[in-house]
């Protein structure tokens, strides 16, 4: 019983100290230009292609997914005001490499476009 209790003890810090700390390492740089954009999730609000629901951004009637941030590192992509229910109105630094938009730095505005959804 102790070396099962012992065992247990011991277990506990390894899985604790295993999980990656994820930090959002999104910068201004005042050396590029920033690009106005509309983020929401590419499925749900611009009708991208995709397996699930993951943040993307339109910039001059082009639409990319993004790499460097996720979708739900901005809030509840499906609450309400969520990527996956509104299309906000964002500004970006990045660019565009392999059909994705490698971003460094996000910050969306306001509200810009509700998705309503039709209840029977």
């Amino acid at each position: 019983m102790k070396k099962k209790i012992l065992l247990v003890l011991l277990f506990i810090p390894i899985v604790s100290f295993g999980q990656e700390i994820f930090r959002n390492n999104l910068k201004f740089n005042p050396k590029i230009n920033l690009i106005k954009a509309e983020a929401a999730c590419g499925i749900c609000m611009f009708n991208m292609e995709g397996k699930e629901c993951e943040l993307a951004v339109r910039i001059n009637d082009s639409k990319y997914y993004v790499v460097g941030t996720g979708i739900d590192d901005h809030g509840d992509a499906h609450s309400e005001k969520g990527f996956c229910h509104a299309i906000r109105k964002a500004t970006v630094q990045g660019k565009v490499i392999d059909n994705k938009f490698h971003i460094t730095y996000f910050k969306a505005t306001n509200l810009h476009q509700k998705k309503f959804l039709e209840f029977e």
